[in-house]
């Protein structure tokens, strides 16, 4: 994974939305549309680099968080601005489409 993904381990979750606009993927290493979504993800990452975080959370090692924001289908992408989630989108996404998103909430 690049430089550009933050990945968030749940102990660090709160902290790492809390400020400015940060779009998580809810994903799991053996979902083969998450794995899809990856570069996908790196090049948006460099698209929006300064306007908002991408950052990614294992749902396996980090099932609270993924049952907290009832995550239930992966991949799972949530944007949070300051802390609070301002949109979701789930499934297999192009790279376009993810940037709107980002942009227009």
């Amino acid at each position: 994974m690049s430089e550009q993904i933050k990945v968030i381990a749940e102990d660090a979750f709160e902290k790492e939305i809390e400020k400015g606009t940060v779009l998580v993927d809810f994903y799991a290493d053996w979902c083969g549309p998450c794995r899809m979504m990856t570069p996908v993800l790196e090049k948006v990452a460099a698209e929006v680099k300064g306007e908002a975080i991408i950052a990614k959370v294992d749902i396996d090692s980090s099932q609270k968080v993924a049952a907290e924001f009832q995550v239930t289908s992966i991949p799972t992408l949530i944007l949070f601005k300051a802390g609070k989630e301002v949109g979701r989108l789930v499934g297999l996404r192009d790279a376009g489409a993810i940037k709107e998103f980002i942009q227009s909430t």
